[in-house]
């Protein structure tokens, strides 16, 4: 992976879009003491390098009746991992996907509107793909705090 490199005035860049995603160039432009288009330029240069993957929303799931998340320890057979793990990243209750150290493990986060839904999609999808050795799920009680963005 290529590191980028960024300067000062990318970092106040970065930090004020993941406070408000939605900032106007001008009023990014005068929040940084710069233009509108030398701002909007090093903008779309930290789109297209990499740096900035896209803007999004952060819904509160509970509020679109999503009531379980739930965070899941699969471990694979070495032989199944790239494919296991290629697929659970195409399903949509699957919201993060990560390859941790040990002996094969996926480590993953999966939202559900409830416990039925969560099961079926244990019993029909997961436990059914070639290579699961073993699945440990923990359900989320509260959350204090989540990674929006990332400390710069």
């Amino acid at each position: 992976m290529q590191e980028n490199h960024i300067d000062d005035i990318d970092r106040k860049i970065i930090a004020i879009l993941n406070q408000n995603g939605r900032i106007s160039y001008t009023d990014l432009a005068k929040d940084i003491g710069l233009s509108r288009v030398a701002v909007q330029a090093r903008v779309n240069a930290l789109m297209e390098n990499g740096t900035i993957e896209r803007f999004a929303a952060v819904i509160n799931p509970a509020k679109i009746g999503i009531a379980v998340s739930a965070f899941f320890n699969v471990e694979v057979e070495p032989k199944h991992l790239h494919e296991t793990a290629d697929q659970l990243a195409e399903e949509p209750f699957v919201t993060s996907l990560y390859h941790m150290t040990g002996p094969s493990k996926l480590h993953m986060h999966g939202l559900f509107k409830d416990n039925q839904e969560m099961e079926t999609f244990l019993r029909e999808k997961l436990y059914n793909m070639p290579g699961i050795m073993s699945v440990d799920c923990q359900v989320l009680i509260t959350r204090y705090k989540s990674r929006m963005g990332m400390r710069l």
